[in-house]
């Protein structure tokens, strides 16, 4: 018999998603509201580009966020946030368009890689000095 941190009949019975299988390998045990990964993704990359905040107008879910950004070449985006990845869906901010097909990208590194060469370049010598950093921290 394998020993367990909690009853599980104590747990509540409410949370709607006992047996859903696409919620049984998330990160963590809990389901987390896409606005907090929507946020995690702002911090990750705001200093790469002009402009970027999670929308306070498209409605945020347990499974969607919106996040606009604007790029350093000036361009704006909606982007679309899901267990799917990342995606544009409308070329302006706090809009959507269901004839944008668009692909998904697994990370917002690589959906900010194919839209601005500015983000490309400033997240590359940001990384570099990192690396710069690091080396002279192991040397000393």
């Amino acid at each position: 018999r394998m020993e367990t941190d909690c009853n599980p009949m104590e747990l509540p019975n409410n949370t709607g998603f006992e047996d859903d299988s696409d919620y049984r390998d998330f990160e963590g045990t809990d389901v987390k509201d896409m606005r907090l990964e929507a946020e995690a993704v702002v911090n990750d990359v705001l200093f790469a580009v002009s402009n970027m905040f999670v929308s306070k107008t498209l409605p945020c879910a347990e499974d969607v966020a919106y996040i606009n950004v604007e790029t350093r070449e000036r361009n704006r985006y909606c982007l679309e946030l899901t267990e799917a990845g990342l995606r544009v869906v409308a070329y302006d901010f706090d809009q959507t368009d269901d004839r944008l097909q668009t692909p998904y990208h697994e990370t917002v590194y690589s959906l900010l890689d194919s839209l601005s060469p500015a983000y490309r370049e400033v997240f590359g010598n940001a990384l570099l000095q990192r690396l710069e950093a690091l080396k002279k921290e192991t040397q000393s």
